[in-house]
């Protein structure tokens, strides 16, 4: 069984490119803190504008970080069977330990035609390597049921995990009835590590985490914790990371000259905002994300400011490894330039 803490990595970006260097920097801070493994281009690493070359190259790269050292899960999913296949093929000749299928996006199909159009597809060509289902239906539109689920599980010896994003405590539980205690269910939001795995209903065993980019060694601590039930320790340790599972979507209210407009930041942009004024291996999101509002960056200051003044060991190990003053990045002015638009019009 798969369990433990899981990167899903960003993808760094430089001159329009993928920043090969900074990549790889990336992959030797999680390592290097703890992490038991990096998911290659998820949906964090903006894989749906990537392109498939861009793709390849990331998880090659990052394949080649972990091997020997941790699991590297490689992002081979779509909303097209036939790319998730061939994802999938070039994957596998580089050695990643599983690979990881979202919820096909956009098309929207059934959980039916999940099952049998989308995973069993991939499942059966590759009976070598752990196929993990994403189910995340607030970005895809679709979902994968716990009762298909449990059919895959049933049927394919090399599907026995889910990354759970549903936000949907009774579907987790559902997802436990229907494939018994030999799965794996990490939690696919950060926000619901604590819960998905105290919950023995749940029984988590582990996170494919966004935060962990900028904090692996806490969030890596979190889950040891949990696995060996130590809950209050855990509880502890939960609490001081909670600020910053609220810079995975960043909303604030914004005025235009026809009144007022919710702005909703999601992720990777707030992550990627911080790491930027970190001095971390970050660069721009590929359009069509952009940039965040003023107030949205003040946001994520301040979450970070919290973090930093209540429990700095949490950034201790981006200091460390990067060689940044966190505490002065945090205060300088100059660090946020260029990061948000000037105004919402």
């Amino acid at each position: 069984m798969l369990k433990g803490c899981y990167t899903a990595l960003i993808t760094p970006f430089k001159n329009g490119g993928v920043d090969i260097e900074g990549l790889e920097k990336l992959s030797d801070f999680q390592i290097q803190n703890g992490v038991d493994g990096i998911l290659a281009v998820g949906t964090t690493g903006e894989s749906p504008t990537l392109s498939w070359k861009e793709h390849n190259i990331v998880i090659e790269k990052i394949a080649g970080k972990c091997k020997n050292r941790c699991i590297c899960i490689a992002g081979t999913g779509s909303n097209n069977t036939n790319e998730a296949i061939e994802a999938t093929k070039h994957a596998c000749t580089l050695g990643v330990d599983a690979v990881l299928l979202v919820d096909p996006y956009y098309n929207g199909p059934s959980s039916l035609e999940i099952r049998k159009e989308y995973i069993e597809p991939v499942a059966k060509a590759f009976p070598e390597i752990e196929i993990i289902p994403y189910i995340i239906p607030g970005r895809t539109g679709a979902k994968l049921f716990p009762e298909d689920m449990g059919i895959l599980n049933k049927n394919f010896k090399n599907i026995n995990t889910v990354k759970e994003a549903t936000g949907d405590i009774e579907n987790m539980i559902k997802t436990r009835d229907c494939c018994g205690q030999n799965f794996s269910i990490f939690s696919g939001d950060d926000g619901f590590t604590y819960e998905m795995m105290s919950k023995e209903s749940i029984s988590g065993c582990g996170v494919i985490s966004v935060v962990s980019n900028i904090a692996p060694k806490a969030v890596s601590d979190l889950v040891s914790l949990l696995g060996q039930k130590k809950f209050l320790e855990a509880k502890k340790l939960d609490d001081a990371l909670a600020p910053l599972y609220d810079i995975v979507t960043v909303n604030t209210k914004e005025t235009s000259s026809f009144g007022d407009v919710l702005c909703r930041a999601r992720n990777p942009l707030g992550i990627k905002t911080l790491m930027a004024i970190l001095e971390m291996p970050s660069g721009k999101c590929r359009s069509p994300l952009g940039k965040m509002t003023r107030k949205g960056v003040e946001k994520i200051l301040k979450i970070a400011k919290k973090v930093q003044d209540k429990n700095p060991e949490i950034f201790k190990p981006v200091e460390d490894f990067f060689n940044v003053d966190v505490t002065a990045n945090l205060n300088n002015p100059e660090k946020i330039e260029n990061l948000y638009y000037m105004s919402y019009e």
